[in-house]
């Protein structure tokens, strides 16, 4: 009679832990459709540094720390680039493992820019630097919602809409070469309210660009494993000589510089094309 108990009480306790395994159906290259259980350990663990790097990111900004706040959303980008490579490197990726990503990212390059950005120089603001901040939270968390939709639809050569990675560099790397002036730090009320004011115009656009449907270039076709020139490997040097000199502003025009690519290319396009239209007009006349 009490073995009858143990079962039904065991059976609950073992659906209410995490102990289940997760099973997750793909389809196979030949087409057929397959069920695996379990997750991959290594792309994931990368994912879960990345969550982690956001979150001590959120717990150095609010304890004041903004300039190591702010390095460490640039770590985080380095282990979201690694986890990625990582999974098609070794044939690991997987649904649950691009939405853990999407959940990580959010936390990394949605939450913890636009709160460091709010505490840094938009609290000064009031009310309207906490609606800028949440722009940028919010078009972050639509802009991945929108990727993964888009996932095996769309040119892999091309993101629609500035990446959340790329967004928060911006927000991030203005912190920290801002930062970098003084020794000491440079708090909000150090900031004059002109530069607050740019500053939050610059937050508000990242944020737009991000949901945006401007291209921006993935560099995902790009071959680190083939061969490449002799004169490559010397720009790389030399990108990384001037990069050691100041890593905070080097970083800051460099995704200040991708940011504005975006924008760049879809002006050079439409003129292209108005050129064309004018070109084709005159054939016809």
């Amino acid at each position: 009679m009490s073995d009858k108990q143990e079962k039904p009480l065991t059976a609950k306790i073992e659906g209410v832990l995490p102990v289940g395994e997760h099973v997750e159906e793909v389809q196979n290259p030949d087409g057929e459709k397959a069920r695996h259980r379990g997750v991959y350990l290594l792309p994931n663990l990368f994912t879960t540094a990345n969550l982690f790097a956001g979150f001590y990111s959120l717990v150095c900004t609010m304890s004041g720390q903004f300039n190591t706040a702010a390095m460490i959303i640039f770590i985080a980008m380095i282990l979201d680039g690694l986890d990625g490579r990582v999974a098609r490197m070794t044939n690991r990726q997987s649904a649950f493992g691009a939405e853990y990503d999407s959940l990580s990212d959010m936390v990394a390059f949605g939450l913890a820019p636009a709160v460091l950005a709010y505490q840094w120089a938009l609290i000064e603001m009031g009310q309207l630097g906490l609606g800028v901040s949440f722009i940028f939270a919010a078009c972050a968390a639509l802009r991945l919602a929108r990727f993964n939709t888009q996932i095996g639809k769309v040119d892999k050569r091309w993101f629609i809409g500035l990446a959340s990675p790329a967004a928060a560099g911006v927000v991030a790397g203005t912190v920290w070469a801002v930062w970098a002036i003084s020794e000491d730090g440079v708090a909000a009320e150090d900031l004059h309210i002109s530069f607050i004011m740019v500053f939050a115009a610059i937050v508000a656009l990242a944020g737009l660009l991000m949901v945006s449907n401007v291209k921006y270039y993935s560099f995902k076709d790009f071959d680190f494993k083939g061969r490449v020139p002799f004169v490559v490997m010397l720009i790389a040097v030399l990108a990384f000589a001037i990069f050691v000199t100041d890593p905070p502003r080097v970083l800051l025009v460099v995704f200040l510089v991708y940011a504005a690519s975006g924008p760049v290319y879809m002006a050079t396009r439409i003129r292209r094309k108005n050129n064309r239209n004018k070109n084709a007009t005159g054939v016809d006349s």
